[in-house]
């Protein structure tokens, strides 16, 4: 199996909730929630793919960066390549309902470990969602990152209990969820939360604690003052709030605020390792994809995950070669051509 094969396949076990289009960049899809699109207009889905396309590499040639270093070290746990599996859950409410909860989520977090990355599980409208994610999660030894949604702080924290249980080596909030219409639709109570009820829930678990969601330099500073390990900077997809900038649009000055006082992650439009290597060179320390590690395992389950990260793997090693990267910590706004 190939990666045109396992998208292929995709396409028909999709069951029309996501083209898999040649390029994932929500034009297809716009107003599709439920589903895979962006809200509204579909704007704030587009324009991350747009603000990540805007940006040009420098082709250099001339150096000794013949054989880079793609890994990473973050919260403990040395990484392939600096990138995380995003935490997308709901099945039946976005993804056609073909293939369960449990079978979608141990294709992801089996294909992962298998190529050297390490999942994020997610919380969504089903309750069960996240038992059956965490219990999966145990299966694999706990290596993965369990995010939960902005509930009332005394959920958060038991939700948080259960992350521990099944061995999570950290923890997050997609407090950017406040706005899912999925969870409007169930009658779910999300919604934001001060720089107290942040540090409350910081303060209730020795794990690292990753707030994402963050888009603004004055809220990544609240972040930094919350106590939170890593931020993700991320409009959650575009399926939030319609009209936002795209994330490699505000990265560079989110990271110019907060970068050495707190991890940095990326999350918005990122395809290949072309666009995780414009990531990093804007700020990020790493990097979330989303929709596409749906597509691989609907299409070729755990092998198709893997292959997807062997081709991202790929791509990221050449285009360090062709920027002078000898290693990810090598990597700034030199390569990016102004």
């Amino acid at each position: 199996m190939n990666y045109k094969e396992v998208l292929k396949t995709a396409k028909s076990n999709l069951n029309g909730s996501c083209r898999v289009c040649p390029v994932c960049n929500g034009k297809v899809c716009s107003g599709e929630i439920p589903g895979m699109g962006g809200k509204g207009t579909g704007e704030a889905f587009t324009i991350n793919i747009d603000a990540l396309r805007k940006h040009k590499l420098n082709m250099r040639v001339l150096h000794n960066a013949s054989n880079p270093d793609t890994s990473i070290e973050l919260f403990g746990r040395k990484m392939r390549i600096p990138v995380f599996a995003a935490p997308v859950s709901g099945t039946t409410l976005n993804m056609g309902g073909k293939f369960t909860e449990q079978e979608y989520i141990s294709w992801v977090i089996d294909g992962c470990l298998k190529a050297g990355l390490y999942p994020m599980v997610g919380d969504t409208a089903v309750d069960s969602f996240l038992i059956t994610n965490l219990e999966e999660l145990k299966k694999a030894g706990g290596d993965g990152v369990a995010f939960i949604k902005p509930w009332k702080n005394s959920e958060v924290i038991s939700k948080i209990r259960l992350a521990e249980e099944a061995g999570a080596y950290a923890v997050g909030m997609d407090i950017d969820a406040a706005g899912l219409i999925t969870l409007a639709l169930h009658g779910k109570p999300v919604g934001p939360k001060t720089v107290q009820d942040i540090k409350e829930i910081v303060q209730s678990t020795k794990l690292p604690f990753i707030l994402k969601g963050i888009m603004t330099p004055d809220e990544a500073e609240l972040a930094v003052e919350a106590g939170v390990a890593a931020i993700v900077v991320s409009n959650h997809g575009g399926r939030v709030l319609d009209q936002t900038p795209g994330v490699a649009d505000v990265l560079p000055e989110i990271s110019a605020k907060v970068k050495g006082k707190i991890t940095i992650l990326a999350d918005g439009g990122v395809r290949n390792g072309v666009d995780v290597l414009k990531m990093l060179a804007l700020g990020a320390d790493a990097v979330l994809i989303g929709r596409p590690f749906v597509s691989a395992s609907f299409g070729g389950q755990s092998e198709g995950v893997k292959i997807y990260i062997d081709t991202i793997a790929d791509d990221l090693r050449s285009a360090m070669i062709l920027t002078g990267c000898n290693s990810v910590a090598e990597v700034t706004d030199r390569i990016l051509f102004k």
